[in-house]
């Protein structure tokens, strides 16, 4: 549709505002709502934290297009009854005012049951002269993520103080001027919510059978006509026939990492070596990206010499197994690793990219070797009895290739698809921004 601006406008007063619609007015956010948060904790503690009482909501349950009330913590009646500033209502709306999330906004369209806030979040409760969902959209445009952008400049750790919010101008249509532009906003974003989560469907389903081509071809093969057997293994199952089947420590020498010691400062001086630790798997989350070269931190040949750590070559495949577990990447250059990762070094039968792939295609069957509660970790015994399946070197350089041409095409497909998801978001915050400001006028489209 093709949007059209308001018939007259005038200077709002405020240079990032510029010219509004007319008859719009611009006030202070504190004196068209009231602006409430947690006074502090008053000494609660999460040990106080209740089995069923009264839902505290966090930063993570206002992020989504709906409020969550259920993956929530509850509180007991007493601890709700001491802050009636911030027990919620219909039409409240939520705003993260703390840390790497401020900005987020919410508008609790329907309350399943009394509720609270934890500290990290803001209660902004309309008057009768202001549309709870305009406000929530007010919140979503541009003018107020630049605003709070700039508040945060130069912060260690980014808050919103309720002060600064109440002087946050706003920009205020007539009454029933605000519930057409709310109504329409609700419309428009919901057409462009589903695109975005047809295309996010799209993603998930190019990333299983992503998955399922590296799973099928390192343990079928690509002759479908090829003789099989029972591998043993059950993640395995059957397999060609030809093929050997054992413990990749078998076909890889097994290494671990291991830290110098940050007590001898001498250990951690002239480093030249790369050295991978858990700061670098963001590296290996994207799983298009086979070898790295690059580390976050150095480590010096005095320190590997004072260590279980070992320099490893080019070509050693890594696997993360410790807090962020399962991912994996074969080293492009010659490099030392931290105790949280499994290393082998192939022999000369086994293509490093084969053995990558045969890593990532046992992904799932990682978890039944997890242990911990707080950081995820697969001990170096369970290590040790990771299985695989070989075929000749000749046919794992086929497969590699045919696995890369094959995701090559997936990846592209999924590109497309992030593509068109940021296009989708861009267009979303640009039509917000110019409803809420008056930049153009969606009251015709309501009657349409």
């Amino acid at each position: 549709m093709k949007w059209r601006p308001y018939p007259k406008y005038k200077d709002s007063g405020v240079e990032w505002l510029g010219a509004v619609p007319e008859v719009w007015d611009v006030k202070p956010l504190g004196s068209v709502a009231r602006v409430k948060a947690r006074l502090g904790w008053r000494g609660l503690t999460a040990d106080e934290y209740v089995d069923d009482g009264y839902p505290m909501l966090a930063t993570p349950n206002i992020k989504d297009i709906g409020i969550d009330f259920e993956n929530v913590v509850y509180v007991s009646e007493q601890r709700y009854l001491e802050s009636p500033e911030i027990m919620l209502q219909d039409g409240d709306v939520l705003l993260a005012k703390d840390g790497s999330t401020l900005g987020t906004v919410n508008v609790v369209r329907y309350l399943p049951r009394p509720s609270t806030l934890n500290g990290s979040i803001a209660l902004i409760r309309p008057s009768a002269k202001l549309n709870p969902v305009y406000t929530y959209y007010w919140f979503r445009g541009d003018y107020v993520s630049n605003l709070i952008q700039s508040l945060k400049g130069g912060m260690g750790v980014p808050h919103l103080f309720q002060s600064d919010l109440r002087k946050f101008r706003m920009l205020i249509p007539p009454p029933g001027e605000q519930g057409v532009i709310a109504i329409s906003l609700d419309r428009e974003t919901a057409k462009i919510d589903t695109m975005i989560a047809k295309q996010e469907r799209l993603i998930e389903l190019l990333q299983e059978k992503r998955q399922a081509l590296i799973s099928h071809a390192v343990t079928k093969g690509l002759n479908p006509d090829a003789p099989m057997k029972h591998s043993g293994v059950e993640w395995l199952s059957e397999v060609p026939l030809h093929w050997r089947v054992g413990a990749v420590k078998r076909f890889a020498r097994l290494e671990s990492g291991h830290t110098p010691s940050r007590l001898h400062s001498e250990y951690w001086e002239n480093c030249t070596i790369p050295w991978f630790t858990l700061a670098d798997v963001w590296q290996l989350r994207d799983d298009r990206v086979e070898t790295v070269e690059e580390t976050k931190e150095l480590v010096s040949e005095f320190g590997l010499a004072n260590s279980s750590a070992r320099l490893l070559p080019a070509g050693t495949v890594m696997l993360s197994r410790t807090a962020s577990v399962g991912f994996s990447g074969i080293m492009g250059v010659p490099m030392a690793t931290t105790q949280d990762f499994a290393n082998w070094v192939c022999k000369d039968d086994v293509l490093p990219e084969y053995l990558l792939y045969g890593l990532r295609a046992m992904r799932s069957d990682f978890d039944k070797f997890m242990y911990g509660s707080t950081h995820n970790t697969i001990y170096m015994p369970d290590i040790q009895k990771l299985q695989i399946c070989l075929p000749p070197k000749a046919e794992q350089v086929e497969i590699v290739r045919s696995i890369r041409s094959q995701i090559a095409k997936i990846d592209r497909l999924a590109e497309k698809a992030h593509f068109s998801i940021d296009l989708m978001r861009e267009y979303r915050t640009g039509l917000i921004s110019a409803a809420v400001t008056g930049k153009i006028d969606v009251r015709e489209a309501n009657h349409a």
